[in-house]
């Protein structure tokens, strides 16, 4: 666990928003399916805090099928409409009809070149970032490169992706080492990311 002293403060003390970054945030994802989930968890945060759908994340893997991106594209409106009226969700039709334009896109990448996990990690030429910030303050929104790859989901068809978004999406997926030097996980972190990952 890391010494609270050192964590990066953004979790502040909640132990849920604690154990995500103790144990998930910046930790390399290579999961095709894992990557799905957490664009599509982070375009639903557009607009609410990244703890809102932490305590909302089992009640979204319950109403999206384990978020199986094969299921979710086949979506009718009928189960639209079931899920606008789950209560532990985030009920907003947009976000929700887009997972599902999401799903579509991802299935078309799966079956069209190397994978979604190829996909993503070739713009960071298939290794993590390893930033050096100090402080929150030179953490930056986005970047030129999530820039690019937003762009470039949105070209294949995802939605809710804007540069912002992504950036966030890269931080936890682990594309990126946006811990502060001074907390263990980026040491951690950036150590995961120099072991080589099964295909």
């Amino acid at each position: 666990m890391t010494g609270s002293l050192d964590r990066c403060p953004w979790p502040g003390t909640d132990p849920i928003y604690v154990a995500y970054h103790d144990e998930e945030w910046g930790v390399p994802e290579r999961g095709d399916q894992a990557l799905y989930e957490k664009l599509v968890l982070d375009g639903f945060q557009a607009g609410l805090s990244w703890i809102t759908i932490l305590r909302k994340r089992e009640a979204f893997r319950r109403a999206f099928d384990g978020f199986a991106p094969e299921t979710i594209a086949r979506y009718s409106k009928k189960k639209v409409d079931a899920l606008m009226q789950d209560q532990g969700i985030v009920r907003n039709r947009m976000k929700i009809e887009g997972a599902i334009a999401s799903a579509r896109a991802w299935l078309q990448i799966m079956e069209t070149g190397a994978g979604f996990s190829s996909f993503l990690w070739d713009f960071v030429d298939g290794k993590p970032i390893v930033n050096r910030y100090k402080k929150m303050t030179e953490i930056p929104a986005e970047t030129e490169r999530s820039r690019i790859l937003s762009k470039e989901l949105k070209a294949h068809g995802f939605k809710f992706c804007g540069p912002t978004i992504i950036y966030a999406f890269m931080q936890a997926t682990g594309m990126v080492n946006d811990h502060l030097t001074a907390c263990p996980r980026h040491a951690a972190c950036a150590k995961l990311g120099r072991t080589p990952s099964n295909p």
